[in-house]
């Protein structure tokens, strides 16, 4: 296997870049930014510097990767997806001196392994999207999503949850706490949360 870069991307020396991975056009990978084995990089995408992201992730075109965010493996990342890094964003200080890097504090944002965010969600910094969650599309993430947990809506809420298959589950008959897919046969023990 080898790395694919497109000749227009921007990929700084500084970063890792696993086997396999295609990094397409226009994209910029800032230094210190890790991305794993057989990912793909849509065009458009940027991702900055101290990023880490799993092995077999797909960003799709035009998304927004900011420094604090941590994609695990196999994470789907939708179309025009943005995620931010600063709960308390300003350009100035009050005295009207430009911000430095030393003037604001990283939120860390964690997507879970399997995870998939639908074309144009927003997550805000300091949540983490559980194991094979399912955010729709458009949808504005303010809180932590469950493992399995279907979120959607602006601000998003749980709708139910999905098997890693993409299904919806459904409770298992005579169990409150066993929920199954009917398409693949996959259980899954989950305490529901009321959102």
């Amino acid at each position: 296997m080898s790395i694919r870069i497109h000749a227009s991307a921007e990929v700084s020396d500084k970063s890792i870049i696993g086997d396999g991975t295609s990094i397409w056009h226009h994209s910029q990978i800032r230094e210190n930014a890790t991305i794993g084995k057989n990912c793909i990089i849509g065009k458009g995408v940027y991702i900055d510097t101290g990023v880490v992201i799993g092995d077999n992730v797909k960003i799709q075109n035009y998304v927004s990767v900011y420094h604090g965010v941590t994609l695990e493996n196999g994470v789907f990342i939708g179309p025009h997806v943005c995620f931010t890094n600063d709960l308390k964003p300003r350009a100035i200080n009050p005295d009207g001196t430009f911000k430095s890097a030393d003037d604001w504090v990283l939120s860390r944002t964690t997507i879970k392994k399997g995870a998939a965010l639908g074309a144009n969600s927003t997550i805000r910094c300091g949540v983490t999207i559980g194991e094979w969650a399912m955010v729709g599309s458009g949808s504005v993430i303010t809180r932590d999503v469950p493992d399995f947990g279907l979120v959607f809506g602006n601000p998003a809420r749980l709708r139910g949850y999905v098997c890693p298959c993409g299904e919806k589950l459904v409770e298992k008959p005579a169990s409150s706490k066993i929920m199954f897919c009917r398409k693949c046969g996959f259980e899954t023990s989950i305490i529901k949360e009321n959102n």
